[in-house]
């Protein structure tokens, strides 16, 4: 319930800060990562492989923005996560089946991002959890 409260929370503030990026209609995807780091690397170098090198190619191949984000507060203080936006659910529908997987399409996007992700490997592991919204 806290993360829910957290993650609505941070997307009305989103929506604040962004408003004239986010309008109605606008499908985001919430990720919360769990991130387990190779004993070699460092949390910075993640992030620094997600901003220059994984969100350049998400919003390339997906037609999406991607944000990265980091609780500083609440049951999340100190999470990482992303933020996906798309103009609408559509958008979204083009990569993605109803079930949240790839489809062709995003299958074939997903493999043209894959270097980024192979670099990201290299530094540990990481899970996510996901939720979707639309912008009402």
């Amino acid at each position: 319930m806290k993360k829910l409260i957290f993650i609505t929370a941070f997307i009305i503030m989103a929506g604040i800060a962004y408003g004239q990026t986010l309008q109605k209609g606008n499908f985001i995807g919430f990720h919360v990562y769990t991130i387990n780091l190779d004993p070699d690397a460092t949390m910075n170098q993640i992030l620094e492989v997600w901003k220059n090198k994984v969100v350049p190619a998400y919003e390339k191949n997906f037609q999406a923005k991607f944000y990265i984000v980091k609780g500083i507060r609440g049951e999340c203080e100190n999470c990482f996560g992303g933020m996906v936006i798309w103009d609408s659910e559509a958008g979204r529908d083009k990569f993605f089946n109803e079930e949240g997987g790839l489809n062709e399409v995003g299958q074939a996007a997903i493999d043209k991002c894959q270097p980024a992700f192979d670099e990201l490997a290299k530094l540990g592991e990481s899970t996510s959890k996901y939720t979707d919204w639309v912008i009402q």
